[in-house]
């Protein structure tokens, strides 16, 4: 499992969603957490930490966000190659089949599904540490 001092970028237009995500961040005991309103703002936050020399480490974002879409984050992140190895979770409501293949074939790390619950996000954070580290 992630270490939990894994910087990690939470990007949610919906106040509710970022703090629920929070929340239960906070309840598996993860205490670097950053959030973004808005996909734009989360690429901005993404460059300046990686600038910085503190990069992120980990990104929970949503599909369906207003002018700057998750997938639009997703493109721009892997098309940095800085930024490129950041694992990245998608969180949506989007179930239909053509979404999540699309999401896979831009490279998403794994998909979580709205409503989620603690348990939900910690299997997920499991999956995609074991990915990352057994490779």
């Amino acid at each position: 499992m992630f270490p939990q001092n894994t910087k990690i970028l939470i990007v949610e237009d919906l106040k509710t969603i970022r703090t629920l995500l929070m929340d239960f961040l906070g309840q598996l005991g993860y205490v670097n957490l950053h959030e973004a309103e808005k996909g734009d703002d989360g690429l901005i936050l993404l460059k300046e930490a990686e600038e910085n020399g503190k990069p992120f480490e980990l990104i929970f974002c949503d599909w369906n966000m207003p002018k700057f879409s998750g997938i639009d984050l997703l493109k721009a992140k892997n098309a940095d190659p800085a930024l490129k190895k950041i694992p990245f979770l998608m969180v949506t409501v989007e179930n239909e089949r053509d979404y999540i293949m699309k999401a896979v074939a831009l490279g998403v790390d794994d998909y979580i599904l709205k409503p989620f619950t603690v348990k939900t996000i910690e299997a997920k954070l499991q999956s995609v540490w074991l990915r990352a580290h057994v490779r």
